[in-house]
């Protein structure tokens, strides 16, 4: 792999990743939002990512690296942590490979994220209070038992993974000019950054993030990898801390990311509201900071934009909660 896997991926890597997991993954819809268009006063579309096969864009990365796995670590099996979606991916991506996998959790991921994993035939193991205790397992297990570790976002094949999303949105859109995109460990807006300013460096890449335990955000403003308190909130997928080891995505992140923007609760209720009632989309907290963003009118001048969309994965009797609030306070 150029840029390989003791270096930051490059376009190659992003081309070749979407030769390999063609036919693995869905090339998900990029759908106009007239009334996001209508609120920002420019053309929003919505990258629909939430209708991949496992319903969010961790199944790119995870299906890329198991692909590129070894026959020697095929035999062992892989292992990683998760906040439940690439929990998920590397589930699918390994019961499709026929191979063994472990993915480690904390005791706040939510319990429908858990059960969903399980049923894909992935071992679970629930560990500590946060995504940090959660590694020290996966770490364990690469000790005791040879596995494989699969991180979520910083790794090479990973981030390469995640990129094919940028070429989708950039084929599909070419006069895009603004890309609002979920940030977390960074290897989603990582991939899109490096594909998209590329082709095209005019392209201005926002990162939207939960103002709670928002882990990257803090990195950045310290200049390093920094460890933040990881506590719940409605973006729980944008949990967890970066890695003060972190080797790829926060060096992505801070080069090539123009912009990142913090949401708070109540903002992220709007946008997974906005998203249900105006665009017939139920999307999960992570998912829809980019709509909360827009409806709380962060962004300004921001031309062609495109939120990405990332997973669909709420418990449902929180959607209903929040979406019931809303009806509620809108009536009075």
């Amino acid at each position: 792999m150029n840029g390989g896997r003791a270096g930051i991926p490059t376009m190659a890597d992003i081309y070749r990743a979407r030769a390999t997991i063609a036919g693995a993954v869905r090339r998900t819809p990029l759908a106009h939002s007239p009334s996001l268009s209508t609120l920002a006063g420019s053309p929003v579309y919505l990258k629909l990512e939430h209708h991949q096969i496992t319903g969010a864009f961790k199944l790119r990365g995870a299906t890329n690296a198991v692909t590129r796995l070894d026959d020697g670590q095929r035999r062992n099996g892989i292992v990683g942590a998760s906040t439940g979606n690439h929990g998920r991916a590397l589930a699918h991506a390994a019961t499709q490979a026929g191979i063994r996998c472990v993915v480690c959790m904390s005791r706040l991921v939510p319990r429908n994220k858990v059960e969903a994993i399980e049923r894909l035939g992935a071992e679970i193991r629930i560990v500590g209070e946060s995504q940090d205790d959660a590694q020290a397992e996966v770490e364990r297990l690469v000790g005791a038992e040879g596995m494989t570790m699969l991180p979520p976002f910083d790794h090479p094949d990973v981030i390469a993974g995640q990129g094919t999303l940028g070429l989708e949105i950039v084929e599909d859109m070419p006069e895009v000019e603004t890309v609002l995109v979920p940030l977390s460990g960074g290897g989603l807006i990582g991939g899109i950054a490096l594909a998209m300013k590329t082709i095209d460096p005019r392209v201005r890449i926002v990162g939207i993030t939960m103002e709670r335990g928002a882990a990257m955000y803090a990195s950045l403003e310290a200049g390093r990898p920094v460890a933040v308190k990881e506590v719940a909130t409605l973006a729980d997928s944008l949990g967890g801390g970066i890695g003060l080891d972190n080797r790829y995505t926060f060096q992505l992140v801070r080069d090539l990311v123009d912009e990142v923007l913090l949401v708070d609760e109540e903002q992220i209720a709007a946008g997974i509201g906005h998203a249900y009632r105006e665009e017939s989309e139920i999307i999960e907290g992570a998912a829809a900071v980019g709509i909360s963003a827009l409806k709380s009118r962060l962004l300004r001048d921001t031309g062609v934009t495109v939120a990405v969309l990332s997973g669909r994965y709420i418990d449902m009797n929180a959607h209903a909660d929040i979406v019931c609030g809303q009806n509620r306070n809108q009536r009075e």
